[in-house]
C-alpha cells in the first residue's frame, strides 16, 4: 500500500479528522488530528484508528502502524508558533 491509499481509507471511515500518513509497503506512521478525539483516552483514540483499518490489518496489507492522535487544540498548543503573539 501507499501512504495516500491509507490516508484515503482513514478519511472515508473517520469523519471530521485530518490525517498525515508516512511510510511504505505495510509499515506506516499515522498522525490524526480531529475534534473526534476530545475526551477520549489515548487507548480509545488508537482503537478508533485500528478499527478503521481492521480489514487491511487482517489481510496483511498493513502490518505495522504507529499512531499519534490529537485534537486541534492539542496541535495548536504543540505548535512552535503557539507562544508567539
Amino acid at each position: 500500500m501507499q501512504p495516500d491509499e491509507v490516508k484515503r481509507l482513514l478519511e472515508a471511515r473517520i469523519e471530521s479528522c485530518e490525517f498525515e500518513v508516512q511510510g511504505e509497503g505495510c509499515n506506516f506512521q499515522v498522525t490524526a488530528i480531529g475534534d473526534v478525539f476530545e475526551g477520549m483516552t489515548p487507548v480509545k483514540r488508537q482503537q478508533l484508528i485500528y478499527a478503521a483499518l481492521s480489514e487491511e490489518i487482517a489481510s496483511g496489507a498493513l502490518h505495522a502502524i504507529s499512531i499519534r492522535t490529537m485534537t486541534p487544540a492539542q496541535r495548536a498548543a504543540a505548535s512552535p508558533d503557539s507562544d508567539r503573539a
